[in-house]
Protein backbone atom coordinates (compact mmCIF):
# COMPACT_ATOMS: atom_id res chain seq x y z
CA UNK A 1 0.00 0.00 0.00
CA UNK A 2 1.56 3.03 -0.99
CA UNK A 3 1.76 6.63 1.58
CA UNK A 4 -0.23 9.53 0.37
CA UNK A 5 2.56 11.56 1.60
CA UNK A 6 6.44 11.47 1.21
CA UNK A 7 8.15 11.93 4.38
CA UNK A 8 9.61 15.41 3.36
CA UNK A 9 6.41 16.81 2.90
CA UNK A 10 5.68 15.27 6.45
CA UNK A 11 8.11 16.53 8.52
CA UNK A 12 7.85 19.67 6.24
CA UNK A 13 4.27 20.02 7.88
CA UNK A 14 4.97 18.91 11.41
CA UNK A 15 7.83 21.56 11.38
CA UNK A 16 5.51 24.51 10.04
CA UNK A 17 3.50 23.65 12.80
CA UNK A 18 6.53 23.72 15.36
CA UNK A 19 8.29 26.99 14.52
CA UNK A 20 5.04 28.72 14.20
CA UNK A 21 4.54 27.56 17.92
CA UNK A 22 8.44 28.54 18.58
CA UNK A 23 7.93 31.92 16.68
CA UNK A 24 4.82 32.64 19.44
CA UNK A 25 5.81 31.44 22.11
CA UNK A 26 9.48 31.58 22.40
CA UNK A 27 11.14 33.91 20.42
CA UNK A 28 11.21 37.50 22.05
CA UNK A 29 13.29 39.51 19.35
CA UNK A 30 10.92 42.52 19.16
CA UNK A 31 12.16 43.00 15.65
CA UNK A 32 10.46 39.91 14.83
CA UNK A 33 7.13 40.83 15.83
CA UNK A 34 3.90 38.96 14.08
CA UNK A 35 5.17 36.76 12.14
CA UNK A 36 3.26 33.89 9.79
CA UNK A 37 4.82 30.68 8.64
CA UNK A 38 3.18 30.27 4.97
CA UNK A 39 5.14 27.50 4.26
CA UNK A 40 8.23 25.08 4.74
CA UNK A 41 9.85 23.17 1.86
CA UNK A 42 12.51 20.21 2.89
CA UNK A 43 14.84 18.78 0.97
CA UNK A 44 14.83 15.05 0.45
CA UNK A 45 17.34 14.73 2.70
CA UNK A 46 15.78 16.26 5.33
CA UNK A 47 18.95 18.42 5.91
CA UNK A 48 17.89 21.39 4.81
CA UNK A 49 14.46 23.56 5.35
CA UNK A 50 13.48 26.40 3.72
CA UNK A 51 10.54 28.38 5.41
CA UNK A 52 8.61 31.16 3.93
CA UNK A 53 7.22 33.74 6.62
CA UNK A 54 5.08 36.66 6.18
CA UNK A 55 4.91 39.86 8.69
CA UNK A 56 1.46 41.75 9.78
CA UNK A 57 2.68 44.73 8.96
CA UNK A 58 4.60 43.93 5.87
CA UNK A 59 4.27 47.46 3.94
CA UNK A 60 7.23 48.39 5.07
CA UNK A 61 10.07 47.25 3.37
CA UNK A 62 12.22 48.12 6.73
CA UNK A 63 10.21 46.25 8.91
CA UNK A 64 10.79 43.02 6.83
CA UNK A 65 13.96 43.23 6.49
CA UNK A 66 14.73 43.84 10.39
CA UNK A 67 12.06 40.89 10.59
CA UNK A 68 14.04 38.63 8.33
CA UNK A 69 17.66 39.83 9.66
CA UNK A 70 16.16 38.89 13.45
CA UNK A 71 15.04 35.82 11.93
CA UNK A 72 18.39 34.48 10.47
CA UNK A 73 20.09 35.60 14.10
CA UNK A 74 17.25 33.35 15.99
CA UNK A 75 18.17 30.51 13.55
CA UNK A 76 20.31 28.47 15.82
CA UNK A 77 18.10 28.85 18.97
CA UNK A 78 15.23 27.79 16.67
CA UNK A 79 16.12 24.85 15.80
CA UNK A 80 17.60 23.59 18.98
CA UNK A 81 13.67 24.17 19.76
CA UNK A 82 13.15 21.76 17.33
CA UNK A 83 15.54 19.44 18.35
CA UNK A 84 13.70 19.33 21.59
CA UNK A 85 10.18 19.23 19.85
CA UNK A 86 10.64 16.55 17.60
CA UNK A 87 12.17 13.20 17.24
CA UNK A 88 14.25 13.69 14.34
CA UNK A 89 17.97 12.18 13.75
CA UNK A 90 19.57 15.04 11.90
CA UNK A 91 17.19 18.44 12.67
CA UNK A 92 17.09 20.30 9.27
CA UNK A 93 18.86 24.09 9.12
CA UNK A 94 16.78 26.74 8.82
CA UNK A 95 16.71 29.41 6.00
CA UNK A 96 14.32 32.19 6.49
CA UNK A 97 12.64 33.60 3.29
CA UNK A 98 10.36 36.47 2.48
CA UNK A 99 6.87 35.42 1.15
CA UNK A 100 5.84 37.74 -0.64
CA UNK A 101 2.78 35.73 -2.70
CA UNK A 102 0.18 37.00 0.23
CA UNK A 103 1.40 40.33 -0.76
CA UNK A 104 1.30 39.81 -4.59
CA UNK A 105 -2.04 38.34 -4.10
CA UNK A 106 -3.78 40.98 -2.74
CA UNK A 107 -1.94 43.49 -5.41
CA UNK A 108 -3.70 41.09 -8.08
CA UNK A 109 -7.20 40.73 -6.65
CA UNK A 110 -6.80 44.71 -6.07
CA UNK A 111 -5.89 45.16 -10.06
CA UNK A 112 -9.22 42.51 -10.90
CA UNK A 113 -11.72 44.71 -8.66
CA UNK A 114 -10.45 47.98 -10.26
CA UNK A 115 -11.11 46.84 -13.52
CA UNK A 116 -14.31 45.16 -12.78
CA UNK A 117 -15.26 48.82 -11.46
CA UNK A 118 -14.16 50.77 -14.27
CA UNK A 119 -16.56 48.20 -16.33
CA UNK A 120 -19.26 48.74 -14.49
CA UNK A 121 -18.89 52.37 -14.70
CA UNK A 122 -18.14 52.19 -18.74
CA UNK A 123 -21.43 49.67 -18.59
CA UNK A 124 -23.37 52.23 -16.76
CA UNK A 125 -22.02 55.12 -18.88
CA UNK A 126 -22.55 53.18 -22.56
CA UNK A 127 -26.31 51.89 -21.17
CA UNK A 128 -26.96 56.00 -20.23
CA UNK A 129 -25.40 57.39 -23.48
CA UNK A 130 -27.51 54.90 -25.18
CA UNK A 131 -30.63 56.30 -23.38
CA UNK A 132 -30.26 59.48 -24.47
CA UNK A 133 -29.11 58.38 -28.13
CA UNK A 134 -32.65 56.71 -28.43
CA UNK A 135 -34.43 59.81 -26.72
CA UNK A 136 -32.73 62.60 -29.36
CA UNK A 137 -34.35 60.22 -32.39
CA UNK A 138 -37.40 59.71 -30.91
CA UNK A 139 -37.84 63.81 -30.92
CA UNK A 140 -35.89 63.91 -34.11
CA UNK A 141 -38.83 61.74 -35.90
CA UNK A 142 -41.49 63.54 -34.20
Amino acid sequence: MAREFKRSDRVAQELQKEIAVILQREVKDPRIGMVTVSDVEVSRDLAYAKVFVTFLFDQDDSVIESGMKGLEKASPYIRSLLAKAMRLRIVPELRFVYDKSLVEGMRMSNLVSEAIRDDEKRYQGDAESHENNKENSKENNE
